[in-house]
């Protein structure tokens, strides 16, 4: 669904939302592709995640709730990103819920 005006674009996709946990301290591991390009570079990733537990085990358990939005595109493709809901639970009934993204493409002035 597309709304137009003079100086901005809007569209409307429709999709589905995951609601979990995260714990916030374990937002910094990821694995890049370069960790995979030798068994030094993983055993060095390995030691990155592993601090990484380790530093989040001695600040004590601290949640965040997020959303995990996934829609397709104009095009077809999969679009996946994460909504920070904050500290405490969301008002929502169920793990995984419906979502409504709004994209407004306008030119500064």
């Amino acid at each position: 669904m597309s709304l137009e005006s003079e100086r901005k674009r809007v569209a409307i996709f429709e999709g589905e939302a995951r609601i979990g946990e995260i714990i916030p301290a374990f937002m910094q591991i990821q694995l890049k592709p370069e960790d995979f390009t030798s068994p030094v570079s993983l055993q060095m990733a390995l030691s990155r995640i592993y601090e990484a537990l380790m530093s989040a085990v001695q600040r004590g358990p601290e949640k965040k709730y997020i959303a995990e939005v996934r829609f397709k595109d104009a095009l077809g493709n999969t679009i996946v990103f994460a909504i920070d809901l904050g500290s405490s639970p969301p008002p929502f009934t169920k793990r995984e819920v419906k979502a409504r993204i709004l994209i407004e493409i306008f030119e500064e002035e």
